[in-house]
């Protein structure tokens, strides 16, 4: 009977797909199959050098692939492989943000001078603190695994920010999430700490997940659908009852914020943060955060824009608990990747001020914001891998005492990356604050304006404590010293810290393509 049926229904055409749209993400996924092929068939030697170069290979194959297409794209974008993607303004800007961000994360995890052998473990099964352990340690292998998982991460990302329904935004979700897991357990010191880390972030992981499939399903049985421009025809004139709406709607931002490391969503994020190889670190720190709030974005801009004045006062709240979060609890910090991870959460507050405005300029705004914090903060993690001690990296703040006088170019490097999360004039980080606010005080958020002004000022404290410890502390004599990096680290610092002042001194063609144009509202 099925037979038949399908017989009188005719031939089924396979879906139209648009490959030079979205020729930048089947580049990333393909290679990424490709590295695992090479992970089961080549000798342990030929590894690295071969995962290194296919993974940059693979990142500037999909930049130029973009850049090919940014002339011929739509106006208004396009949708491909049946509507599932929506390859628009916003998610090209964010596909070339996450690519050159990758570029930098690739270089850190790659390199193999300032940690003998890399940051990551040659063989994950084996105990921490065992013989070998402490052998594997003094070889200059490394977990050649991790060069394939994080394209996987980041093809899970891009495929995350262009999403056109909710299942496949969860899909890309875990996509993203899953290597992320694996990676944080690979660090080749403190071993403990790191699959500790793994775990939190897993279990915790899967929570976020639960919630944002049971707020996709409770918006499926609102409107019927999971593609966010029928979520957005529903919302503007139906009889449904609004609790299936705003109960799917409050359970999906639960997924969004947690992935964002918004407070109080953020209780991952610290631990995490500090137990990952540092190289891990930066790569969360920058893409994860990309990835979150441009899938925060599309979803509240295409699909819940009618209903703002319903879902805005919840997210007010929210903002300002994270602003405070992040803020407050950062002075508290004695570990610099744990200030860093709170510096985090108070910046992901004043991302979703801009998130909130729903403008043309709130959009470009909090894209720009996304680039500049993307590219200092990997900057800031190349740095912290430097600053060594016996037992790796020395990441409590008594160990940076004097630093200035040890390596006075890194101390100046590290300022100047505090100073941008500082959001201080001349730097990148003060133009996306300022631009950010802008658009939110043009929408009328005055007060979360003036709120968040007051927290930028009070995070700025904990900013300039490390500034003062470094050069006004006299170095300890038995301190830690300060590694020379390696071609691949100081391409990344240097790549982020170019960024960081060119986006503070001249942002007007990064401000110029993240305002070109909307998300795609097509079916």
């Amino acid at each position: 009977m099925l037979n038949l049926h399908l017989a009188q229904q005719g031939p089924i055409e396979a879906p139209a797909i648009d490959f030079p749209a979205v020729m930048p993400l089947v580049i990333v996924l393909g290679v990424a199959c490709v590295g695992v092929l090479l992970e089961a068939f080549l000798p342990r030697h030929q590894r690295w050098t071969a995962q290194v170069a296919l993974s940059l290979l693979a990142v500037a194959g999909a930049g130029v692939a973009l850049a090919l297409y940014l002339p011929d794209a739509p106006e208004h974008g396009t949708t491909t492989l049946s509507g599932t993607l929506a390859v628009d303004s916003p998610a090209l800007f964010l596909w070339g943000t996450l690519l050159a961000l990758s570029v930098a994360a690739l270089l850190l995890i790659a390199d193999r001078t300032v940690e003998r052998g890399g940051a990551f473990v040659a063989e994950a099964g084996i105990s921490p603190g065992t013989f070998q352990d402490k052998e594997q340690a003094r070889t200059q292998s490394m977990s050649t695994e991790v060069f394939p998982l994080t394209l996987f991460a980041l093809g899970g990302m891009m495929a995350f920010t262009a999403a056109n329904d909710l299942l496949t935004m969860f899909v890309a979700l875990e996509v993203l999430s899953l290597p992320l897991y694996l990676m944080c357990a690979l660090a080749r010191r403190r071993r403990l700490l790191s699959q500790e880390a793994s775990v939190k972030y897993f279990l915790l992981g899967a929570f976020a997940s639960a919630f944002f499939l049971y707020g996709l399903a409770l918006l499926y049985g609102y409107a019927g659908s999971v593609r966010l421009s029928d979520i957005a025809n529903a919302t503007a004139g139906t009889d449904r009852s609004d609790t299936l709406l705003f109960a799917g709607l409050g359970l999906l931002m639960v997924g969004l914020l947690f992935k964002a490391s918004v407070g109080p969503f953020h209780t991952w994020t610290p631990d995490v943060y500090q137990g990952a190889p540092t190289p891990v670190t930066a790569f969360m720190a920058a893409c994860t955060k990309v990835a979150a709030f441009g899938g925060m974005l599309r979803v509240l801009t295409v699909a819940f824009e009618s209903t703002h004045w319903e879902w805005r006062g919840v997210l007010w709240g929210v903002a300002i608990v994270s602003m405070l979060i992040g803020a407050v609890l950062g002075l508290t910090q004695t570990d610099v990747k744990r200030m860093i991870a709170y510096s985090s959460i108070a910046h992901a507050g004043f991302l979703l001020v801009g998130t909130m405005a729903l403008t043309d300029e709130g959009l470009s705004g909090t894209l720009f914001y996304l680039l500049a914090y993307g590219f200092t903060t990997l900057a800031a993690f190349g740095v912290v891998s430097l600053v060594r001690d016996g037992s790796g990296e020395a990441t409590h703040l008594s160990a940076w005492a004097g630093l200035a006088k040890r390596s006075p170019v890194l101390a100046a490097v590290f300022t100047f990356l505090l100073f941008a999360l500082a959001g201080i004039p001349l730097t990148s980080g003060f133009v996306g604050k300022f631009v950010v606010f802008s658009a939110a005080l043009s929408d009328g958020m005055a007060p979360l304006v003036v709120i968040g002004l007051v927290f930028s000022a009070v995070a700025a404290f904990f900013y300039l404590r490390v500034v003062v410890l470094m050069y006004f502390s006299k170095p300890a004599e038995d301190g830690p010293t300060v590694s020379v990096p390696g071609t691949f680290t100081t391409a990344a610092i240097t790549l982020g810290v170019v960024v960081t002042l060119l986006l503070g001194v001249a942002p007007t063609f990064a401000l110029d393509w993240a305002g070109a144009g909307g998300f795609s509202i097509t079916s």
